[in-house]
């Protein structure tokens, strides 16, 4: 199933997403007893992670519910136009939002970089302000002041963790997910503050990082699908358009540390928490190769198959 956090006239609500439309859960479960006799209710979820596995309690039920509209005609008036509602990032607050740079070979290529092998090296992972990078599908990125001239974008596959640990195997990994979404992983490809300072050794690492944190600078959504949606997260095509032209199309099979690697490697020295993000990193094809920037106008089409497109209009910093 796939699953939304999304506003409609001033309320928090959680639908089931169909790209077009959203069925709300608890109309949902209702119409499901009506044709069933099963009583299911979803009503009472008051957090996204109650309606997802392996540890929410109205998971299983949620599933059932899901498969039930899918495998039948979805009465209209069920139905939401994704138009008529603002959707929302999936999670409200995680706790961490955690990414990866250079885990598609042909990405670290492009770069000017030789291509990587597993067995070469380890993640290479940082952090996001969740607070006030992470930002809602169909809401603006905003090109900062402070450097407006090499904005990028990185289409990203992106892990929801639904269960606390530790220490946790790669074979045990894809137990603890809740589901996957999609991140745009907006990057300054060229932020060097204070231009007239002493160079110092660590300057052109920490030029990267600034490039990352800017206010917008992770949009997410525009659902959360479950492993029952996605049983192998490394088949999945991953396309973003940059208005109408597309940009980058690849797959998640070209990663080089697949997403169980990636949570057993990230859990061996910090505890996940349920509602905990991880960016899986972006394939080739980011504007940087060829001197392509976003512009206040342009919008990003971020697409990830049995998952959904997130779109990101693009203005200046006010």
């Amino acid at each position: 199933m796939r699953i939304s956090r999304y506003e409609q006239d001033g309320q928090i609500k959680y639908g089931f997403y169909f790209d077009n439309y959203l069925v709300e859960v608890g109309a949902a479960a209702h119409a499901y007893k009506t044709a069933t006799g099963e009583a299911i209710d979803l009503s009472q979820a008051s957090c996204i992670l109650e309606l997802l596995p392996p540890c929410g309690a109205l998971a299983v039920d949620a599933e059932k519910v899901a498969a039930w509209l899918i495998s039948n005609e979805t009465p209209a008036d069920l139905k939401t136009c994704i138009d008529t509602i603002r959707l929302l990032i999936p999670i409200a607050r995680p706790n961490k939002l955690f990414l990866l740079a250079g885990n598609y070979s042909a990405h670290v290529q492009e770069g000017g970089e030789q291509g990587i092998e597993r067995a070469e090296t380890f993640p290479y992972v940082f952090m996001k302000p969740p607070s006030t990078t992470l930002t809602n599908p169909g809401q603006s990125v905003e090109i900062p002041k402070v450097n407006p001239n090499e904005i990028d974008w990185e289409l990203e596959l992106a892990i929801v963790i639904g269960k606390q640990g530790k220490h946790i195997t790669e074979a045990d990994a894809l137990d603890y997910v809740a589901g996957y979404t999609v991140i745009n992983d907006i990057s300054d490809r060229a932020y060097h503050p204070f231009p007239n300072r002493k160079e110092r050794s660590r300057d052109a690492f920490f030029d990267w990082m600034h490039g990352k944190w800017h206010d917008s600078f992770c949009p997410c959504g525009p659902c959360v699908a479950t492993p029952v949606t996605i049983p192998d997260p490394q088949a999945l095509d991953l396309k973003l358009s940059l208005n109408d032209e597309l940009r980058q199309d690849s797959t998640t099979a070209l990663q080089v540390f697949p997403v169980a690697a990636v949570i057993e490697f990230i859990s061996q020295s910090i505890t996940l928490e349920p509602g905990d993000i991880i960016s899986t990193g972006t394939p080739d094809g980011v504007g940087k190769t060829t001197g392509t920037f976003i512009q206040a106008g342009d919008t990003l089409h971020a697409h990830i198959s049995s998952i959904g497109t997130l779109t990101s209009p693009v203005i200046n910093e006010a």
